[in-house]
């Protein structure tokens, strides 16, 4: 599937194909610091096929829960981030923040991993209060 996005602020623009049969909720401690909340959203983009269309990206470099060296893309004006990949595995997950995409609406987590690292409340969300907009 062929999915375009870019950043909060718009300095990042992309291109990308992705796999919507592997997208998935991440439950793991990185994804919960590095998104700031309780999980990640992200979707395997296929054989490497993602293009910075505008902007330059940032990477930081970190270790997974799994024990993998991940570096972290993001855009260093706003902090969105936009992807993550493994280096020295070019063939293993190479997962787009979903968020960043336009086409969100139509990639819908097929799987939840990490769950072992989950807060016990997110199985909950389904019974808590739901309100269409903010309060002011």
């Amino acid at each position: 599937m062929n999915v375009d996005g870019g950043c909060l602020c718009g300095a990042i623009t992309y291109q990308a194909v992705v796999d919507p049969e592997r997208c998935a909720i991440c439950h793991c401690e990185n994804c919960q610091i590095n998104s700031g909340t309780a999980f990640g959203w992200v979707v395997h983009i296929d054989d490497g096929q993602f293009e910075l269309t505008s902007g330059r990206l940032k990477v930081f470099e970190t270790v997974a829960d799994s024990g993998r060296r991940r570096c972290l893309s993001f855009c260093g004006d706003c902090g969105t981030r936009i992807h993550a990949q493994t280096p020295d595995e070019p063939g293993t997950f190479f997962g787009l923040r979903v968020g960043t995409a336009r086409q969100r609406h139509l990639l819908a987590p097929k799987q939840q991993v990490w769950c072992r690292s989950s807060h016990t409340w997110v199985f909950d969300l389904p019974t808590i209060t739901r309100n269409e907009m903010q309060g002011r």
